[in-house]
């Protein structure tokens, strides 16, 4: 007979009662380690263009805003968000079908229509990428949506890990020092990242 069972018959417990007892403040003692535990994310960004770098910068700074701890792992195209000047970030309609073409200017009517724009018109008009990226700028500035360089340091000051891709640093040729904000917190390898993402509540690939 253990030690439990011993105390449990001392108090005059039968064994349902014992097994009731447990349960009752194994999911107390649950509930209590769940409530003081700090909720984490782990985000994966491989994406480069403008449009692709709000999502990581929007969940990042927003789930640490509200107390989470928060890394995230840039690997391939997704290193570009590291770097220090984000002005060269575009995005290209073609290949996109999903992306709406609007105007941010002008009447509400004319705000409305969505320009579908065939690839092979848009693949081949020189400068129209520069032209598309313009017109997302302005958009998102028409409705208040913060840019990229903002989020980003708001990631930053709300302590955001940002954990960059050594083998793609390496395979891009990039240097660091040169072309990365220095608040990058390391530069590892998948091996590295894997046991962070796996003790985290949310883990994301973007």
């Amino acid at each position: 007979m253990s030690k439990i069972e011993k105390a449990a018959a001392a108090a005059g417990l039968g064994k349902e009662e014992l097994d009731k007892w447990f349960d009752e403040r194994f999911a107390a003692k649950m509930e209590e380690l769940n409530k003081s535990k700090t909720p984490s994310m782990s985000i994966i960004a491989t994406k480069g263009t403008l449009d692709w770098a709000y999502p990581p910068f929007i969940l990042a700074s927003t789930a640490a805003a509200l107390g989470w701890e928060v890394s995230i792992f840039f690997t391939f195209y997704g290193l570009l968000l590291l770097k220090k000047d984000l002005s060269d970030l575009k995005v290209t309609p073609v290949g996109n079908p999903a992306m709406p073409m609007k105007m941010p200017m002008g009447p509400d009517w004319f705000k409305e229509i969505n320009w579908n724009i065939p690839n092979i018109v848009s693949g081949n008009i020189p400068g129209f990428e520069n032209v598309a990226t313009g017109l997302m700028k302005e958009t998102f500035k028409g409705k208040g949506v913060a840019t990229i360089e903002d989020l980003r340091e708001l990631s930053l000051e709300a302590e955001v890990k940002m954990h960059a891709c050594q083998m793609t640093v390496e395979v891009f040729g990039f240097d660091p020092k040169k072309e990365f904000i220095d608040e990058v917190d390391s530069y590892c390898g998948a091996a590295s990242f894997l046991p962070m993402a796996k003790d985290s509540d949310v883990t994301l690939f973007i």
